[in-house]
């Protein structure tokens, strides 16, 4: 597309004839520079928290952030210094204002070199103890408390003591240290005989705080379209830094920062032009066509003349005000048009549309938290009928609404009790939502993380029968084929009676049923369990048999082997980890998995392997359909064969897969859900 350059013989006039203050669009500056959040680990955090490049006056007052590498768990993480003492942030969530950290000095070692209590400064943060527990850790205690049996030892400075930690009635003992931690979590402590690790454990967890940082104002801000942040000259006070200028407090108003009214020397005007054409994209509302617009905007409002014309200035602000307006209010019709047009089709099928206002009633204004990651963050809510629901708040700054209408139409199409129900959804503006049917157990993934939590193999099994059923009806059942993309166990959800259901519908496909190849753009799906064909078009294109090799990696988790094999002292990764098990299927060896008891839970196990090792094909066309897998997982362990070693090494999976990866519309996007309804948290 060609540029539009009928501006430009005006302003090359006007750079070439007149002289202007080297101000270079500073309010655009200021806008700019305080809209990107400061990144650190896999979180990334804007206002009220500053630091890292970030300016303090992009922030508030007592929110400045470090970061430091941790290398026993290789990676990276925020710190905040509150009171003297430094914390972990752990979790974000802007929609209630929160973080939830865990202190630092205690994080490896639960003896401190200094002894410090967790204090609340209620300047800064309120609420400091609704949801949380005190956890109280008694030091310089010389003889063990025959009472206590939570005990741990500290050795510092070549002396011996015990300690002990406890949540209710002190004891005897020479000091001792309050940490708050989540109430709900003082749960995974056991009622007698705690370990140090219990403890660790237990701490780790962290807890919750509500940051007091102009929070209305914030929000007031936003809306107006603005970054929030603090005045530069009074730090004290509010300041929403916008597009056409800095406010007091919001992009609406006209009760400019004097600051905006500083100059500086001139400068040559081709230097000025340069600079100009430079930043002109500094607002991301602004596509190429407008630039000219902003230019022309930078150069008017630098000019000597703005001083005696500043009438004429502020019509020219509103008149770009307004200009933004339309092309948001365009952008934002189009993923309306989109939601109106599904309606339409489906009429009275449509799950119902609740307003914003009634998803901030049922979430209590999201109190409890259930889940979070990339593509949103999910709430416990109840329905005006008393029926439990798990909310879905999506990120606000996920595109124009194509995956979460793509999600909607997806779902709406399904009825089966292997795929959880949508029971309503909501849109206004930027805001969405999904209301999804409350599942007591959680996600897949959190019985599959050690030994104390696993499910026994006659679980597992029907487990992975269900999930499959689920498959077979979106690749058959369906008037229109479903491929979902993203099958993994964060995204099953487990019922009351842990049957399954498959949940996430946001990087689902439809096709038609003659097509057996589905156009997708870029990557879809999370690293481990995403099929080579989805990335590398030469092996034929995605298509249904790319959910099949998902599902064939995700029931490998299940087994345990996956995890048995990334704990053995040797040179084997996750990428040879399906050669590492064949050759133990195919010499009949033990398979070595937990929990297996008898001839039973063996063969089971066994049935589970071979059946994934065929999922898991490199070729889709050597894989079995979805319905051959459930003729596979019914039938019996003498009639399946050992596939063929055909595998393809698949990417480095993080240790937490909470992530999955799109790239749609050229931009790409980190796109995953938590729908666990009661899923914990990981630290």
């Amino acid at each position: 597309m060609k540029p539009n350059l009928h501006l430009f013989p005006l302003l090359l006039i006007l750079a070439t004839t007149i002289r202007f203050p080297a101000i270079e669009c500073r309010e655009l500056q200021l806008f700019d520079a305080c809209g990107p959040p400061v990144h650190c680990g896999n979180l990334y955090l804007d206002y009220p928290f500053w630091g890292l490049g970030r300016p303090d006056y992009c922030g508030h007052s007592g929110f400045e952030l470090t970061c430091q590498f941790d290398p026993s768990e290789l990676n990276d993480y925020f710190i905040l210094r509150y009171e003297s003492i430094d914390y972990r942030i752990l979790e974000t969530d802007s929609n209630r204002k929160a973080i939830t950290i865990a202190r630092n000095d205690l994080w490896n070692d639960v003896c401190p070199q200094y002894l410090r209590n967790t204090s609340c400064n209620s300047t800064l943060f309120g609420n400091c103890y609704i949801g949380n527990q005190n956890v109280s850790l008694y030091y310089g205690c010389h003889e063990p408390i025959k009472s206590l049996d939570n005990r741990f030892s500290c050795d510092k400075n070549g002396t011996n003591n015990y300690g002990y930690f406890k949540t209710k009635q002190p004891p005897e003992c020479e000091s001792h240290v309050i940490v708050p931690v989540k109430a709900y979590n003082t749960e995974i402590l056991p009622t007698s005989n705690a370990t140090e690790r219990d403890l660790t454990r237990l701490l780790r967890v962290g807890f919750d705080l509500r940051w007091k940082a102009n929070n209305d104002e914030c929000d007031q801000c936003i809306s107006s379209g603005g970054w929030c942040g603090s005045n530069r000259t009074r730090p004290e006070l509010f300041a929403c830094y916008c597009y056409t200028g800095n406010f007091s407090l919001t992009c609406n108003n006209m009760d400019v920062n004097a600051s905006n009214s500083d100059v500086t020397e001139a400068q040559q005007p081709l230097d000025t032009l340069r600079t100009l054409f430079n930043q002109a994209d500094c607002h991301k509302t602004f596509t190429k066509k407008n630039r000219n617009v902003t230019i022309l905007r930078c150069i008017l409002s630098n000019h000597p003349l703005n001083i005696s014309c500043r009438p004429f200035m502020q019509h020219c602000r509103n008149y770009v005000h307004k200009l933004r307006d339309i092309l948001l209010w365009r952008t934002q019709k189009a993923a309306n048009d989109q939601l109106e047009m599904f309606i339409r089709n489906y009429g009275t099928q449509a799950p119902k549309r609740y307003k914003y206002s009634e998803i901030k009633k049922m979430t209590n204004s999201f109190q409890e938290e259930l889940g979070r990651g990339g593509y949103g963050i999910v709430y416990k809510g109840l329905l005006p009928d008393g029926q439990l629901v798990a909310v879905k708040v999506l990120a606000s700054s996920l595109g124009d609404g194509e995956d979460f209408i793509n999600e909607v139409a997806s779902i709406s199409r399904t009825s089966h009790i292997n795929i959880v129900t949508l029971l309503g959804f909501c849109i206004e503006g930027k805001r969405r939502a999904l209301i999804y049917e409350f599942m007591p157990n959680g996600s897949l993934d959190k019985f599959l993380r050690g030994d104390d939590s696993r499910l026994d193999w006659n679980t597992l099994f029907l487990i992975a029968k269900g999930i499959a059923r689920g498959l077979e009806y979106l690749h058959r059942g369906c008037n229109t084929r479903i491929v979902h993309f993203d099958i993994k166990p964060h995204n099953i959800l487990l019922d009351t009676d842990f049957v399954p259901k498959i949940s996430d519908f946001g990087l689902a496909k439809l096709c038609k049923w003659k097509e057996s190849i589905v156009s997708v753009m870029g990557a879809r799906g999370t690293a481990g369990y995403m099929a080579p064909e989805v990335f590398l078009k030469s092996l034929g294109g995605a298509s249904h048999k790319s959910d099949v090799y998902s599902y064939g990696m995700m029931v490998l988790e299940m087994t345990g082997a996956r995890e048995k094999n990334n704990s053995c002292p040797t040179s084997a990764s996750e990428a040879y980890f399906p050669e590492w098990i064949y050759k133990k299927v195919e010499a009949g060896e033990n398979l070595g998995v937990y929990g297996v008891t008898n001839e039973d839970e063996d063969e089971m196990a066994r049935k589970m392997v071979m059946v994934s090792l065929w999922c898991i094909q490199s070729g889709p066309s050597d894989r079995p359909s979805i319905s051959k897998v459930m003729e596979m997982l019914e039938g019996s362990l003498e009639s399946l064969q050992v596939p063929p070693s055909r595998f393809w090494p698949s990417p480095t999976r993080p240790a937490q897969d909470t992530s999955s990866l799109a790239a749609k519309s050229s931009t790409n996007k980190t796109l995953s859900t938590v729908q666990s309804a009661g899923e914990e948290s990981s630290s």
